[in-house]
């Protein structure tokens, strides 16, 4: 009788252990197949771009706001007060931020339009305090500022509970909602999502409008991803700086880009002319004009890492007015870089492409 209770006992021990091995291989299963998006600022793999970016070609001329209310579910608390529609304008951190509230959003307007380029297009910055509590927006652009095609949004975020007001979020588990990243750091848009849409020209586009996520999960307020799952973000926000804050929206591929266009005919003392816009492996980098006020060059990625940075000791063949550029570390990049010469008082970009 005593060895069979023992048995028994060891048999529950066994099934428990099962049991809970299974559920912690489900948490472990769920997490992996929900974690699929790029991670936080400072984590490997995170797409997120520093507002001093040099990928960053223009920002945001005109912007008009649609206050939501500090909480939706509570009119009688008013509206978010915080910033104005000018708060949004010009390069992130300059103009402090406005807040739309529940619901609430801005329309921003680009003289230039920008369009569909290589890899990213534009990049919304919000001014969360870290990596963890973040606030969420749809976006969507236009050509004409009428008809608006939003941006296909993935949140997988657990729908249960609530998240609550200082409650924290998961970046790895949300694309192509702006507020993705922490303060100082947009994140990033491609236009070519979009190829397919109607109504839009993704090759000239003058409009993007940041619409607040309603974060809570009540079915009379709450908001859905491209999928129809509920968008679960800090809610209730009953302050005066409630909702989306929203610092700027840089642009990267602008019309109004930094080229090698200029005519040589055309040169000021500070003007440039960098050639072939299209590299090689082994092909030289021609730098033409007022050779004798570069201070500095430098080479980054379209995220913004430095690659290369010279202070034309070495690598170089120079004369008055043409500068040869060829270095080793250039054989092994692909892809489009930005090629920055500093001057004394004066930054010129141009971007390259290494095949």
């Amino acid at each position: 009788m005593k060895q069979k209770v023992l048995l028994r006992t060891k048999c529950k021990s066994l099934i428990k252990a099962k049991h809970l091995f299974c559920a912690l291989a489900l948490i472990w299963f769920n997490q992996t197949l929900f974690s699929q998006f790029a991670p936080a600022v400072g984590e490997n793999g995170t797409t997120a771009i520093h507002k001093d970016s040099p990928v960053f070609s223009s920002w945001a001329t005109n912007c008009t706001i649609n206050r939501g209310y500090q909480n939706i579910a509570d009119s009688s608390l008013g509206f978010t007060t915080v910033g104005k529609d000018s708060s949004a304008l010009g390069p992130a951190g300059e103009n402090g931020v406005v807040s739309l509230g529940d619901g609430g959003d801005a329309t921003l307007y680009f003289s230039n339009h920008f369009y569909n380029g290589e890899d990213w297009d534009f990049a919304v910055f919000e001014n969360a305090f870290d990596n963890f509590f973040l606030e969420l927006a749809f976006v969507e652009v236009s050509t004409n500022g009428n008809d608006f095609v939003r941006f296909p949004s993935t949140s997988n975020t657990p729908t249960q509970p609530q998240v609550g007001s200082f409650d924290s979020l998961d970046t790895k588990l949300i694309n192509n909602l702006a507020g993705k990243y922490r303060g100082q750091y947009g994140t990033p848009f491609d236009l070519e999502e979009l190829a397919d849409s109607a109504n839009i020209n993704i090759d000239s586009i003058h409009y993007i409008r940041i619409i607040d996520v309603v974060g809570s999960i009540q079915e009379i307020y709450r908001s859905y991803d491209m999928y129809g799952n509920i968008i679960n973000d800090p809610w209730p926000t009953p302050f005066a700086s409630g909702g989306f804050d929203l610092d700027a929206v840089g642009i990267i591929h602008s019309s109004k880009d930094f080229s090698s266009t200029i005519e040589l005919n055309k040169f000021s003392s500070y003007d440039f002319k960098v050639y072939p816009n299209s590299l090689i492996k082994d092909e030289t980098i021609n730098i033409i004009g007022a050779i004798g006020q570069i201070k500095k060059i430098n080479l980054y990625d379209l995220n913004g890492r430095s690659i290369i940075e010279s202070n034309l000791n070495g690598h170089f063949n120079i004369d008055k007015k043409h500068l040869l550029w060829k270095n080793a570390s250039l054989q092994h990049l692909k892809g489009f870089h930005i090629l920055e010469i500093q001057c004394s008082e004066q930054r010129y970009r141009f971007k390259l492409l290494f095949n």
